[in-house]
């Protein structure tokens, strides 16, 4: 978690400058040559050329004034009325986050937790999980154990606590959440990682049952687990379970070397003081039973030189970057390389992030602090971008690569999005739509790891603002804008300790609110209160050959000319799962031509819409 150099700009990666630099090495050699003709031509003509270049340059001057650029730079950046509102307490959300710090300065306390958005009782609203930590178990504090929270919501924004007998009030070390329908039954199951042995836990009707050791997939005794995300591999149908392991970490490990920040407090220690884990991938083999493949599917990865294992993961992306069928892996690692595991369809992954561009940090070679991650068809022409969160002075990273192309860029200086990030510490993240507008913007939920950061780093502080970025369009000179408290609303600006985070539309009105989570304090719940009058369209997908989530579809629309993508993926940010729905911001627009659904497996649907500003449902092969 250290630091790394400030990364130099990027120019157009598209644009290859060498010949450019070739041909102006000899325009400058024949300009020379020239020179010397023109002055043993004599004084008075060089006197005359200069006085003619001089008043050209005047003339460009002044033509570049009358063409006012600095005043069209500012009304393309003139950003949507867009009021993300506090309104935790009025939602009837009182959970407070334990992580259990006595002052001891032990690692997992700064680190969780992740919030879940699901539909627990099918009624159609979306509902809320919040992973709780616990007191130590050599803690001398007699408080009632922390436990899990679950609100039920109402599709109106408000929320009841209904933990009590849902089977999820249960006190563990969590950490992160996957949801998932695991055996396709119609019910979402949960998944909670942990310090400690994981838990799995089956829905039956909204009621949860602890089925961790049937499954196997608890883990060891030993292992620190974080982002965890159910998504099939393997196009079986059944949704199989990948689950990030972080540091090797015990309580005597972390007490046996002296972290500071000023040399005499003890602080939280960096990650490259803990060595590197394996993580775990589980096959859902369909019985209620899953098997732990991580060897044999080649996703334990060890330091070249040193043969141990190398991955500190982070944040977990199931995405389809090369667009064959088949869901490939992003791991965001911290201060070690990401990882990049491409699906082999056979079974096996291979570990390409090297070879594509996304394992290190690209304007210094080093790897980066990352902690959350997420991943879209950014653009209409099917770029797929994978923005990462680093830590507190490092640009969170936005790898961009056409369709078609294996290679990945970073374009987060460029698109204007890099240099604001340098200012926070960024843990959850994501990509969504906040004005409907059909281009999607990006959110970062930002927070330190140290509470007195700013008695040594006057630059940071402990609790930071989240931050929004406004997708002004590619053609723009900044392609990323960074949102203030004019257009997001003062809420949204105040300073948290931000951890987890992620969206769903809680009152129903179409636009995409917004929740984070906090490292020992209260969550953020955030309604959208955008007034922009655009257009929208919901979707919600029923599998029935692939799993019944149909996590892992694309979903396409065609606007006229144009065809926008998004995908079904509740595993993004940090921690954390979004809702399943997808949604599609259409601008001023009010009609779409048509919906195609790329099911998981290969299946390839087209639909018909009648109208927009509503949330439909399509059922595969129906």
């Amino acid at each position: 978690m250290t630091s790394s150099p400030p990364p130099q700009v990027d120019s157009d990666p598209i644009h290859d400058e060498s010949d450019d630099a070739q041909n102006d090495d000899i325009i400058g050699k024949a300009f020379r040559g020239s020179l010397i003709v023109i002055m043993l031509m004599g004084l008075p003509l060089i006197g005359w050329l200069v006085y003619l270049n001089i008043n050209r340059k005047i003339e460009q001057s002044t033509e570049v004034e009358v063409t006012l650029p600095e005043t069209r730079n500012l009304d393309e950046f003139t950003l949507p009325q867009v009021e993300l509102v506090n309104t935790t307490e009025d939602a009837g959300i009182d959970f407070v986050h334990e992580s259990g710090r006595e002052g001891e300065k032990l690692l997992p306390e700064t680190m969780g937790s992740g919030v879940a958005v699901l539909d627990y009782n099918n009624d159609g609203h979306s509902d809320l999980l919040f992973v709780n930590s616990a007191h130590w178990p050599w803690s001398e504090t007699k408080n009632e154990p922390a436990i899990c929270r679950l609100y039920q919501g109402d599709g109106k924004f408000g929320f009841d606590d209904v933990t009590a007998d849902s089977g999820l009030d249960i006190s563990l070390y969590g950490m992160g959440v996957a949801v998932g329908d695991i055996d396709n039954d119609g019910d979402s199951d949960v998944f909670l990682s942990a310090v400690g042995k994981n838990r799995l836990l089956k829905n039956d009707g909204g009621k949860f049952t602890d089925v961790t050791e049937l499954a196997g997939v608890a883990g060891t005794d030993d292992a620190w687990s974080t982002s965890c995300g159910f998504f099939d591999y393997d196009n079986d149908g059944l949704l199989d379970l990948f689950v990030c392991n972080y540091v090797m970490w015990n309580r005597d490990i972390d007490f046996s070397q002296n972290f500071t920040l000023d040399g005499e407090s003890r602080a939280y220690g960096p990650p490259r003081a803990f060595s590197g884990t394996f993580s775990y991938l589980y096959h859902n083999e369909g019985d209620g039973k899953f098997k732990d493949v991580s060897k044999s599917a080649g996703i334990e990865i060890r330091n070249d030189d040193t043969d141990v294992p190398l991955g500190k993961a982070m944040g977990l992306a199931p995405v389809d970057f090369n667009g064959d069928g088949w869901m490939d892996i992003v791991v965001a690692n911290d201060t070690v390389r990401n990882f990049l595991f491409e699906n082999n369809k056979d079974g096996t992954f291979s570990e390409v992030g090297r070879l594509t561009g996304i394992a290190f940090d690209r304007a210094t070679g080093n790897a980066r602090g990352a902690m959350g991650i997420d991943t879209a068809r950014f653009r209409d022409d099917g770029t797929l971008a994978i923005g990462i969160g680093n830590f507190a002075n490092e640009a969170s990273a936005l790898y961009m690569a056409r369709p078609g192309k294996k290679q990945f860029i970073d374009a987060a200086m460029y698109t204007g999005f890099g240099p604001p990030t340098r200012q926070g510490l960024t843990f959850g993240l994501f990509f969504f739509d906040v004005d409907l507008d059909g281009r999607l913007d990006v959110l970062g939920a930002n927070g330190h790891l140290e509470d007195e950061i700013s008695k040594t780093q006057a630059t940071q502080t402990y609790e930071q603002a989240p931050q929004l970025f406004w997708n002004a369009g590619k053609g723009s000179k900044s392609e990323l804008v960074l949102a203030d408290a004019g257009c997001v609303g003062e809420s949204f600006c105040d300073p948290i300790v931000g951890r987890g985070a992620a969206y769903a539309d809680f009152d129903e009105d179409g636009d995409l609110d917004v929740v984070i989570s906090t490292s020992h304090s209260k969550p953020v719940l955030l309604r959208n209160d955008q007034t922009t009058g655009h257009h929208f369209l919901r979707i919600n997908l029923e599998g029935k050959t692939c799993n019944r989530d149909a996590i892992g579809a694309t979903v396409r629309i065609k606007i006229g000319d144009r065809e926008v993508w998004r995908t079904v993926m509740p595993t993004r940010s940090y921690l954390s799962q979004c809702e399943n729905t997808v949604t599609f911001g259409l601008g001023e627009t009010t009609e779409v031509n048509e919906v195609i659904v790329d099911w998981p497996g290969g299946d390839s649907e087209t639909f018909a819409v009648e109208k927009v500003d509503q949330t439909i449902s399509l059922v595969q092969g129906g």
